[in-house]
């Protein structure tokens, strides 16, 4: 029992109530796999058989975890655990009763490739558009279906989803589901979510199954409760009904999977499903400083569909939560890239103490380029390098092969995508060719009736000139319109878009994030030559990942919020803090919806341990337009007190331009009721009694122009005029060097500090 020693009184309660209903809501860093581990261990301590426990979880590596701890204190008995995540779990189970429900035991499982291209091949034999019946969204559809346990039957007569499906003109998804259902039925073969549907069917239509696994599994227990759909609730409620032994584990305020069908009322409700539930709250955050659970107690409790909790630490206070205003997404990378920097310097960290959380995954383009130009190691977690992401490389690829025609790669990657009716047996005969007469396969292709069949040559011939007309208009054009037009042209953006899937809206989003990219490589000042073949050099050694590897070197995490639940970092950068992208904008309709946004910030905020960073832009790149962006309302929602807001520094800045900072200082001052840490030119903080504003009263927009805005020849422009440019706003004339025509001005702009222009290129306006 010494294992019991190292429990504090709630954990130890928890892990000592074995009989009847049992919910153990657990904060963040609250040590709740200890108890899950400890709680198994003293239920085979007491001497109940490993064979009669089952414990359910949502991943491989957690189960795994578990089940070496529990060997720790009991032995080789934890091996005969039931132990595992739901669908390996139940594939066991239907590995010996699938005859029951008329499969094979030696069933296939196809993986999610393997159903859509049965899906696809369903579609071709019923002739439907293969853009509106999109395999990604019919799979996601059939998949959502099964999780609310609806059959193909019940779809069909489900007269709402019919309504639902001839409204879009998908009238006929209810027969591709059963058509598919009938094929895989035929094939011996169960996708991934029939593990969850049919083992729900087995227990409905045969009884005496039920009763065989009711009795066996004496103890239950489920871990993350909250992510559980309605399919695995009702495996759960009925394998407990007889022996009542059901232990769920979870933190509704980390709900964040709704979109993949997680329910959070299962967890909300557990007490009106089962009254005489014991209910434990571990409280205590043993991860996180005083001052980072603070703040995720601030937002949480903005929640209004919530268990009631008062998570606390005993750890030090640390330091105060620190904004960090950007002018530009691009900016935002490089600023955390320094941060991170200057934190690993000064307090002797290791890269891999660091993560980078974002909303979406196109976001870490930004980041990634501002760590890579500052030298930083950093892997992506979750997810791949932007640039190695295949929608990204499909549209890299057109670039590469409108200006090196014989590159063969990229040739054979683009050929045929988005499909244009060339296949695999006419490539064939390309390459054959090209090897017989030592030509490259363009070459061929521009010759196509030489060496291919009519119709096969027209389709290639087409593809070369459009290839051709590619590098007449990039000679031409700004590295971003040659980008657009390619993108368009070729019809990838628009097979992008038509894929309204979740996959496919996040692919469309990456191609859009890639634009913004050239956009913004299109409007540099810096550089004379901005075209895309120039775009392309820099890509080039982007993407030439010598770590890449190297799985074990210590590097910066970087990853989706979604990707980081569960992990835990010293200290952790959440990017991108803005209405409309965190809270997503998809979220705005419902205060469901909502709510699961600020779930997700809550899971952020508690993957730090010492130091939590905030960030923001006031513009950002959003389908190749430069847009101005508000600071997102949950910065709103946290008490200023834990708070430390980095503004832009004062610099060489004349007496007369003091006043533009004296608007944030009383904020700041209002706001913090101390000094900044970072920030020097603050004078004293006013009295406590100050009235107190709101955190994002700091959180300025971006520039807009003056409505008389034109910029102007700047030729003359002398040292200590006043200007305006379109973005950086207004500025003080530092210094000029250089001569005519390559005059450089150094120019200190008020709201983002020092920048150095090409005055050709700067597009200024002269105050005064």
């Amino acid at each position: 029992m010494d294992y019991l020693k190292g429990l504090n009184p709630s954990q130890r309660q928890a892990v000592e109530q074995t009989e009847g209903p049992v919910m153990i809501v657990a904060g963040a860093g609250s040590g709740k796999t200890r108890v899950i581990t400890y709680r198994v261990a003293h239920l085979i301590q007491k001497g109940i058989d490993p064979f009669n426990i089952l414990v359910l979880t949502f991943t491989n590596k957690a189960a795994k975890e578990m089940r070496e701890r529990i060997m720790k204190v009991v032995g080789s008995e934890a091996k005969n655990i039931w132990m595992g995540t739901f669908h390996s779990v139940f594939a066991k189970i239907l590995r010996v009763e699938a005859e029951k429900i008329g499969y094979p035991n030696n069933f296939t499982i196809y993986d999610t490739d393997d159903s859509k291209s049965l899906l696809k091949a369903i579609l071709k034999e019923m002739s439907l558009d293969d853009k509106l019946y999109n395999p990604n969204f019919v799979y996601g559809r059939i998949s959502m279906a099964k999780n609310n346990l609806i059959s193909a039957a019940e779809y069909l007569k489900n007269d709402q989803i019919q309504a639902d499906d001839f409204s879009t003109g998908r009238g006929q998804l209810g027969q591709v589901y059963a058509t598919y259902t009938a094929r895989c039925f035929k094939a011996g073969a169960m996708d991934f979510d029939d593990l969850l549907f049919k083992t729900n069917v087995l227990l409905r239509d045969h009884p005496e199954v039920l009763h065989k696994y009711q009795h066996k599994f004496k103890y239950l227990m489920v871990d993350e409760y909250q992510d559980t759909n309605f399919s695995q609730y009702l495996i759960v409620k009925k394998l407990a009904a007889v022996n009542y032994n059901l232990c769920v584990v979870g933190d509704d305020a980390q709900s964040i999977y709704g979109f993949r069908g997680a329910n959070i009322q299962n967890i909300l409700n557990f007490q009106k499903d089962y009254p005489d539930v014991k209910v434990f709250k571990l409280e205590q955050n043993y991860r996180s400083t005083q001052n980072i659970v603070n703040v995720a107690n601030s937002i949480i409790k903005n929640n209004e569909n919530q268990l009631e909790k008062n998570v606390f630490s005993d750890n030090d206070e640390g330091d105060k939560v620190r904004i960090t205003r950007s002018y530009s997404d691009n900016e935002e990378g490089k600023s955390v890239a320094e941060s991170i920097i200057q934190e690993r310097s000064t307090k002797s960290l290791d890269w891999n103490e660091f993560a980078v959380l974002y909303r979406t995954n196109a976001q870490s383009r930004s980041m990634e380029e501002g760590l890579r130009k500052l030298g930083v190691p950093y892997k992506i977690h979750g997810g791949m390098s932007f640039y190695q992401r295949k929608e990204i490389k499909d549209l890299i690829a057109y670039f590469r092969l409108t200006f090196n025609n014989n590159d063969e790669e990229a040739f054979k990657r683009v050929i045929n995508y988005p499909a244009r009716g060339i296949g695999k047996t006419t490539i064939d005969r390309m390459i054959v060719a090209a090897d017989q007469y030592g030509k490259s396969l363009f070459e061929i292709a521009l010759n196509a009736p030489q060496f291919l069949d009519n119709r096969a040559a027209t389709a290639v011939g087409n593809f070369a000139t459009m290839i051709q007309s590619f590098a007449a208009v990039a000679k031409t054009s700004t590295a971003y319109d040659a980008a657009l037009h390619i993108a368009q042209h070729s019809t990838l953006l628009k097979d992008l878009y038509d894929d309204k899937s979740v996959e496919g809206l996040a692919r469309y989003e990456n191609i859009q994030e890639l634009l913004n990219g050239i956009k913004e490589f299109s409007e540099r000042e810096d550089i004379e030559d901005r075209n895309l073949s120039v775009f392309m050099e820099d890509v080039a050694l982007l993407t030439n990942d010598d770590n890449e590897k190297a799985e074990d070197k210590d590097t910066v995490s970087l990853m989706t919020i979604h990707s980081s639940k569960g992990l835990e970092f010293n200290q952790v950068y959440v990017v991108g803090l803005e209405e409309n992208l965190f809270p997503s904008q998809m979220s705005l309709n419902s205060r469901a919806d909502l709510e699961e946004e600020r779930r997700l910030f809550y899971v952020a905020v508690t993957r730090a341990e010492n130091k939590l960073h905030l960030s923001y832009a006031t513009s950002r790149f959003k389908f190749g337009t430069l847009v101005n962006c508000e600071p997102s309302r949950f910065l709103d929602e946290i008490d200023p007190k834990y708070l430390e807001i980095d503004l832009p520094k004062k610099s060489a800045f004349v007496s007369n331009e003091k006043s533009s900072f004296d608007n944030e200082r009383t904020l700041w001052k209002s706001t913090t009721g101390g000094e900044s840490k970072t920030n020097d030119v603050f004078s004293k903080p006013k009295p406590a009694s100050a009235q107190k504003v709101k955190t994002t009263a700091l959180l300025s927009k971006a520039h807009v122009p003056s409505p008389d805005f034109k910029p102007e020849d700047t030729s003359s422009l002398q040292v200590g005029q006043q200007v305006e440019h379109e973005r950086f706003g207004f500025g003080k004339v530092l210094n000029l060097e250089g001569n005519k025509p390559d005059i450089k001005a150094t120019i200190f702009f008020k709201d983002i500090g020092q920048k150095q222009l090409l005055l050709k290129f700067a597009k200024l306006r002269i105050v005064r």
